[in-house]
């Protein structure tokens, strides 16, 4: 490799993809986990890392993580050491027969151990879970596992008691305004502070969409706005969810549906993004408790439903009506 290709291989992303242009190069550049980040840092520092566990949401850095740990490691050879498998593509127990170990019994030198970071590790099938089991046994002298899964419930005993377990919260917003407003400012966009807002609303938590939503709304113009970050990430503003709740309380369901039609047809909200909207609002809007517990219970039910099959748009049209009767009955 020449030295050219070197750099340009540990360069930010030429694609001018914003996520990967952006993604972190070491664990300082990791955003809002200031719990986690230095207790990673203590692992490479040592040189002495053991199976790790990133469990948390979409979109919080567990990925951005793993990566940085092996840049950290082995510098600008990262990738030659470390092996990066998404486990919803190829879940079953041949990737881990064939693929991991594979590459954990492959000769190499200048190292003790290299990295096989298995992404999406909660989609692995039962017997996949157990071969990996097997197989970090197996090849534990020369080779680190670093999982990473949603839901940690979904990863079999056995392999969760052999790694270090680190839970990923949703980003603060503080976090995301801060990295919003910095690429902002590399990429010279006039960002409005109610369109960092809209933002940090917009993402619920999750960097991957705060910077996409950002990298999109900067195409419509010169200046992204609240206007221009709604629009573009297909999000319905808070008052706008919470006026269609007033309405239901308040007894007028048809203008509440007419508000969910607007948000369904011409917004062309999803109704899982309505229901998701609903929840993170719900203690926000200026209810009672009474109504505020009556709007969660039938939001709970109607996400079961929705999840199960049935229509969107019937179940929240009933749950609007559901709202509208006066004893909630």
């Amino acid at each position: 490799m020449t030295e050219a290709d070197a750099e340009t291989e540990s360069s930010p992303d030429p694609t001018g993809i914003w996520i990967e242009k952006y993604r972190p190069e070491s664990l300082d550049d990791v955003k809002g986990h200031e719990n986690i980040v230095p207790r990673l840092r203590k692992y490479v520092e040592q040189d002495d890392l053991p199976h790790l566990m990133f469990a948390g949401p979409a979109g919080v850095g567990k990925t951005a993580s793993a990566g940085a740990i092996a840049r950290e490691l082995y510098g600008e050879d990262w990738r030659e050491h470390f092996l990066e498998l998404n486990a919803s593509d190829e879940r079953g127990i041949d990737v881990v027969r064939d693929r991991i170990k594979n590459f954990a019994r492959s000769s190499f030198g200048g190292v003790e151990y290299r990295i096989i970071f298995l992404d999406e590790a909660d989609a692995l099938t039962s017997d996949a879970q157990s071969a990996l089991r097997r197989t970090m046994e197996q090849f534990s002298h020369n080779t680190r596992f670093i999982l990473s899964c949603n839901y940690s419930s979904q990863i079999i005993d056995p392999i969760q008691s052999r790694c270090a377990v680190f839970r990923f919260t949703e980003l603060s917003d503080e976090a995301i305004e801060a990295q919003t407003r910095e690429i902002a400012e590399t990429e010279g966009i006039s960002l409005t502070d109610d369109g960092v807002d809209a933002l940090v609303y917009a993402a619920a938590g999750d960097m991957r969409k705060a910077i996409n939503g950002l990298q999109a709304a900067a195409v419509m113009g010169e200046e992204v706005d609240e206007e221009a970050v709604f629009a573009i990430t297909s999000t319905a503003r808070p008052e706008e969810v919470e006026r269609m709740v007033d309405q239901a309380i308040g007894g007028d369901f048809t203008a509440a549906r007419a508000t969910l039609e607007d948000l369904l047809t011409d917004r062309g909200l999803a109704g899982g993004d309505v229901i998701d909207q609903l929840h993170r609002s719900a203690w926000e809007f200026d209810l009672g408790e009474h109504e505020t517990v009556r709007l969660l219970e039938r939001l709970g039910e109607v996400d079961y439903r929705i999840t199960e099959g049935a229509n969107e748009r019937l179940q929240l049209e009933a749950m609007l009506a559901h709202l509208a009767l006066e004893d909630g009955t």
